[in-house]
């Protein structure tokens, strides 16, 4: 007897259930081809796995992804100024490295799109690689590129099989630090055939230069202690995906089948008389003309007579299809999938059909918060690496001022990333609660304009730029001064609000100052 009945080996449910005892390496490195083709397979054959992918990667990222620097000012020593002007600049520069083609070593992708490649990569592969390359051209204005990696590429040599401190290719130290990886200079699947498999085709990079840089940017989720490489998030339900993808299969071909109302003639006949009789010709696809063929490799079509000789009986069946369970079963078997992979299944389906408003709601808001934690995950192990690298170079080339760059890099570095907003079911409703938020002070506006995929400065310069030219607007045709309020497109309850705080600011700023207050300050920042 054992004390808990999850250990029995004599349960018959639990007997012959011994899975391997394994390190996280032991359990994964020797499967993970495998696993790798098979996730590429379904995402490239299986409408559902590759909808899935898409899904990720359009919420978790989307069409935009933007730098919002803010660089901390007290470790520094800066004011807030400073610190506004400061990442002002450096979002300027980094913009024309990361919304062009610099970033890329190959010259075909943004920033954007190289996240996209190896966030879709992680997800499918298990893993992506980045190689920080310094390529001076002469039409660039930067040397910091990257070239991304497939998965496939990074792996132990076989000569190396034995060293235990490799593991996937990965060459790891004592604490499971990675040190450097072994490349391999053309991807083993480019031609299987004339794939050179000796040490020439192999290269070690180093994961850090020896002022400590990143030379290697490495993609993946850390699931267990020790583990040295990913796998694919379809790897928990692949086997479901395959079988289900099969069934669908086969189902629509019985479907096909039943469609067809067929009936075959027996006849002494010739053939040419039969057809004849009919008003037609004798076929292609007659049994006479397709002699040299076997019945299974004869195809069968709508409409159409089948002549067979004398001495052949057909037991006819009544068409079964479609299954009348048919629907839910694949729904329940869905549903198990959309667990697996953490995203709801309404969103993985893209069916509303069934849900209300509560459910989708609550499904959403269950997705959002898989999606942050995985903007996370990709801001720590991809974005900001990437962005720590590029800057060295501004700094380096003098475009950005970051004295002591090295001792604080982390205040330097320091940032946020601005994609894709989440949208909304209830557009007025989320406004009222953005509203509420502010007034209780739950929230600030950079913060909600984040949520809608927006910069916070942006905003605001446009808005005071618009508002500038409807004073303007106003002035000209002799409106009120309120008049602009309403003409930049502020509700009643804005240009309230906006009268609250003038009156506010105006208060304190008297209360520290001897002015007289019979005229506003003339401050830009009033």
């Amino acid at each position: 007897m054992t004390a808990h009945n999850a250990a029995s080996h004599e349960d018959p449910a639990l007997g012959a259930w011994i899975p391997p005892a394994g390190s996280a390496d032991a359990d994964l490195i020797d499967e993970l081809g495998t696993i790798t083709t098979r996730a590429r397979d379904l995402a490239r054959n299986n409408p559902i796995a590759s909808g899935a992918a898409v899904t990720l990667r359009d919420n978790v990222i989307g069409h935009q992804m933007r730098l919002s620097s803010q660089p901390k000012g007290r470790l520094l020593e800066w004011d807030k100024d400073q610190s506004s002007d400061w990442a002002n600049n450096t979002e300027d520069h980094f913009s024309t490295w990361a919304e062009s083609t610099e970033c890329d070593a190959a010259r075909s992708q943004t920033f954007l799109g190289l996240t996209l490649q190896a966030f879709t990569g992680a997800m499918i592969n298990g893993d992506s690689f980045g190689l920080v390359m310094w390529l001076p051209r002469p039409d660039g204005r930067w040397s910091t590129r990257i070239q991304t990696i497939e998965s496939d590429r990074v792996a132990t040599p076989s000569w190396l099989i034995h060293d235990k401190t490799i593991r996937g290719g990965v060459k790891v130290d004592a604490f499971g630090a990675p040190l450097g990886y072994w490349i391999q200079k053309t991807h083993p699947g480019d031609d299987i055939l004339l794939h050179v498999a000796s040490r020439e085709n192999w290269e070690y990079v180093p994961a850090f230069t020896p002022w400590g840089a990143r030379r290697v940017i490495h993609l993946f989720e850390k699931e267990r202690s020790g583990q040295s490489r990913g796998k694919s998030i379809f790897t928990a339900v692949m086997r479901e995906f395959k079988m289900l993808g099969e069934y669908l299969g086969y189902e629509l071909q019985a479907s096909m089948l039943n469609a067809m109302i067929a009936r075959m003639i027996k006849t002494d006949m010739d053939p040419a008389a039969v057809a004849e009789l009919f008003g037609g010709e004798m076929g292609e696809d007659s049994y006479y003309a397709n002699a040299s063929k076997s019945i299974n490799q004869r195809k069968m079509k709508g409409g159409t007579f089948q002549v067979i000789p004398a001495g052949f009986v057909m037991d006819e069946s009544a068409p079964v299809r479609p299954n009348a369970a048919f629907g839910e079963f694949v729904e329940s078997i869905d549903r198990v999938i959309a667990a697996g992979l953490n995203i709801p299944y309404e969103l993985l389906l893209k069916d509303f059909s069934k849900t209300n408003y509560s459910s989708a709601r609550a499904a959403l808001i269950e997705a959002w918060r898989f999606f942050h934690s995985k903007r996370r995950w990709l801001q720590d192990q991809w974005v900001n690496p990437v962005y720590e690298v590029w800057m060295e170079e501004a700094v380096d080339l003098g475009r950005v001022d970051a004295p002591d760059f090295y001792q604080n890099k982390f205040a330097y570095c320091a940032c946020r990333w601005v994609f894709s907003g989440r949208g909304s079911i209830d557009p007025v409703k989320d406004a009222k609660a953005a509203e509420l938020r502010l007034k209780m002070t739950h929230s600030t506006q950079q913060e909600e304009c984040a949520e809608l995929g927006k910069d916070y400065e942006d905003v605001q310069n446009q808005r005071g730029r618009e508002l500038k030219q409807a004073f303007a607007v106003a002035d000209e045709l002799g409106l009120p001064a309120e008049s602009a309020y309403y003409l930049a497109g502020f509700s009643a309850a804005g240009v309230d609000s906006l009268a609250t705080a003038e009156e506010e600011y105006l208060t304190a700023y008297y209360a520290d100052s001897d002015e007289p207050n019979t005229q506003k300050p003339e401050d830009d920042n009033a």
